[in-house]
């Protein structure tokens, strides 16, 4: 009997894929027997790019700075040519610390660019095929933040906030037609964004306290859902933010 976690057969596209947890639902999609096309900062993608071809799957990198919205239409254009795209991941993001009185105009911009603006059009891009087929998969990359307000993170809460709105939004509007739009919440991962958090012993030691896993979640926690929703065990899944927290927001 065929599983209804597999992937074979099926292209997925994925942002942000260079490193943490972008590379790990990358190689998990891969692993599930999806083909990869992998958007991101030029040369970052070529580890996770070697790593998939490893695997034995058809792999494709392009060029893409998520925060040029010209740029991302012209990138979903040259992928949309080259074959259907049956899943998409929107996970490149950047977070930035500061308290909130210090926050500038640039830096509250560009943070909404890279985590909202461009995860929307790469939605649209890519999701106009799919809700005219009928068929297709949207995996966006909220957070715990899309839940909880945080400290020192007014952009960064208020993207991924915004990340679980267009979600519910898309799924509302596109569930009629065949794609299922959902969003994944990761808690408290071991990657670059939390190395600050991870680095004081006093923050690090309240956020193990509360999680009852009792330890920071890693990369590849976050793959496993990613092929779930990415999957046609998913078919009935829609519009949902799917925590991956250890517990956290059970607390």
């Amino acid at each position: 009997m065929t599983s209804p976690f597999d992937l074979h057969g099926r292209r997925a596209v994925v942002t942000g894929a260079g490193r943490g947890m972008g590379q790990a639902i990358a190689l998990g999609l891969a692993g599930a027997g999806a083909d990869l096309v992998l958007l991101g900062r030029p040369g970052a993608q070529s580890c996770t790019r070697d790593q998939v071809a490893d695997l034995g799957r058809a792999v494709e990198v392009v060029d893409l700075d998520v925060s040029d919205h010209e740029a991302v239409e012209r990138a979903a254009a040259e992928v949309n040519s080259n074959g259907q795209v049956d899943v998409l991941v929107n996970n490149a993001g950047i977070i930035d610390r500061h308290d909130s009185v210090d926050v500038s105009r640039q830096s509250w911009n560009r943070v909404m660019d890279i985590n909202l603006n461009g995860l929307f059009f790469l939605c649209q891009a890519f999701g106009r095929p799919m809700a005219e087929r009928g068929h297709g998969k949207i995996v966006n990359i909220a957070s715990l933040l899309s839940f909880q307000g945080g400290v020192r993170v007014a952009s960064y809460a208020a993207s991924k906030h915004g990340v679980a709105g267009v979600t519910k939004a898309l799924a509302n509007e596109w569930g009629p037609r065949g794609v299922q739009v959902n969003a994944i919440a990761p808690g408290y991962i071991a990657t670059d964004n939390t190395t600050a958090l991870r680095a004081d012993p006093d923050r690090s030691r309240s956020i193990l306290e509360r999680i009852p896993a009792g330890r920071w979640g890693e990369a590849s926690d976050i793959a496993g859902a990613a092929v779930f929703l990415s999957s046609a065990a998913a078919d009935y899944v829609n519009g949902h933010v799917l925590a991956v927290d250890g517990g956290w927001l059970a607390r």
